[in-house]
């Protein structure tokens, strides 16, 4: 077998290979002889087919899958030869071959990008430090109080923070237009959700009357027909409710799941469950930043298979996503939405698995039975979730993958030039990660 290498744009490669006469004529002679004990003709009985015979009836056909065995055992020992590492599907041209009965075909594929990852010590990295403040717990009751509001209609005008209910009809050319018409809507004033000017028209309105507006939609309004233009909203105001947000008393607290009733244990509860999130958010921001350090101190080209490969799964999993929310769609999603989003991860993979290569990195098992029994505590029969990771080895291999990715982060935030960042709860939550 000769071999030869070629290179293509980026990570392109192309094998030249030629296979000899005598190797193609032994394998196409074999398979002859196995077709002539099965194949069946008339006049002859099964298996006593002359193999001249079968030679002329079968034996372009047998040539053309013998190429087709030869080309697919003798490619990966070529790249293999050539200390090459393919990426996905070869494909494959055939040639012309000087010498008669021959084999010559250029294989054309993607390899492995040569990684030699840039220093950890030269990573800058900040790190997000959050904690948990008395204010940010009294926000947090003062969210779940508003959360269970009873609204009490009354006989007044409406002010901000009333719940208005009410039927409208927009007017635009003289005519109502689509989706400008609805009854019955509760609205409460100052939450913005209206067109501007709609809810501050609707200011000292009382239970009966029909205020007129004359408002503009915006020029970056999300409705492209709607946008710039000029609309009159005719509307009848039916209720006028204002907010009563309970006490935190004993009865308040119990509706929470407290069991004693008391608003010390519901401000501990809240506290563990907020500190719980800080960690898991500080966590995932923390990893994020230094992925984002990783990629940048690294230009590392990804092979297009493996994009092509992962955006389809990425795609996969977001329309599986959209049919469990119950988003029925029969739109075919384009590849290339999820192609950003699949080279960083390959990018990613590729830099990580060549950090845990080059550090002979292995799952730490104890983390990983760590990362279990906390999964296995937000369910009311912890038990039952381990038994299952025990006996779900691929359930079991996906908690070690994160584990791992886990381990390199923390080699590299020991490593790395690290600053920490103070953000209060919710600069840390509104943070993107």
């Amino acid at each position: 077998m000769q071999v030869s290498v070629e290179s293509g744009e980026g990570l392109v490669k192309r094998l030249l290979v030629n296979l000899p006469a005598d190797k193609v004529n032994e394998l196409v002679d074999a398979k002859l002889k196995e077709a002539a004990r099965t194949v069946r003709m008339d006049g002859f009985r099964p298996g006593k087919v002359p193999l001249r015979v079968v030679k002329q009836r079968y034996g372009e056909q047998v040539r053309q899958d013998a190429y087709g065995e030869l080309i697919q055992s003798s490619f990966y020992e070529a790249a293999t030869q050539e200390s090459l590492q393919p990426v996905g599907e070869p494909s494959i041209e055939l040639r012309e071959d000087e010498a008669d009965g021959g084999l010559a075909y250029t294989a054309t594929f993607e390899v492995m990008p040569e990684l030699e990852v840039a220093e950890l010590s030269a990573l800058e990295i900040k790190r997000p430090v959050t904690e948990v403040q008395d204010a940010d717990v009294d926000s947090m009751i003062e969210k779940l109080r508003q959360q269970r509001t009873e609204w009490i209609d009354v006989d007044r005008g409406a002010k901000n923070d009333d719940r208005v209910t009410i039927d409208f009809t927009g007017i635009m050319d003289g005519e109502a237009f689509e989706g400008g018409t609805a009854s019955d809507i509760p609205l409460v004033l100052g939450s913005d959700t209206m067109v501007p000017g709609f809810e501050e028209g609707l200011v000292g309105a009382k239970a009966g009357d029909k205020p007129v507006l004359e408002l503009k939609f915006p020029d970056d309004y999300r409705v492209e027909h709607l946008a710039g233009k000029d609309a009159t909203f005719n509307v009848e105001v039916k209720v006028v409710s204002e907010p009563k947000l309970p006490e935190v008393d004993e009865e308040f607290v119990k509706s929470l799941g407290v069991e004693d009733g008391t608003e010390e244990s519901l401000r501990k509860e809240i506290r563990d469950n907020m500190d719980r999130e800080v960690r898991q958010k500080v966590k995932g921001r923390t990893k994020e930043q230094v992925m984002d350090a990783l990629l940048a101190a690294n230009d590392i080209k990804a092979p297009s298979a493996m994009v092509s490969q992962e955006a389809a799964a990425l795609k996969q999993q977001t329309q599986q996503e959209m049919s469990q929310s119950g988003q029925q769609s029969t739109m075919d999603l384009p590849l290339s939405m999820f192609e950003p989003q699949a080279e960083r991860r390959v990018k990613l993979g590729l830099l990580v698995g060549e950090i845990m290569r080059k550090n002979e990195m292995e799952v730490d098992q104890n983390r990983v039975d760590e990362v279990i029994a906390e999964q296995a505590s937000t369910f009311e029969d912890p038990q039952e979730i381990l038994d299952w990771y025990k006996e779900n080895a691929q359930a079991r291999a996906s908690v070690e993958n994160v584990v791992l990715e886990d381990q390199v982060v923390d080699l590299i935030l020991q490593q790395a030039k690290v600053e920490d960042e103070k953000l209060s709860f919710d600069e840390l939550l509104n943070s993107k990660s």
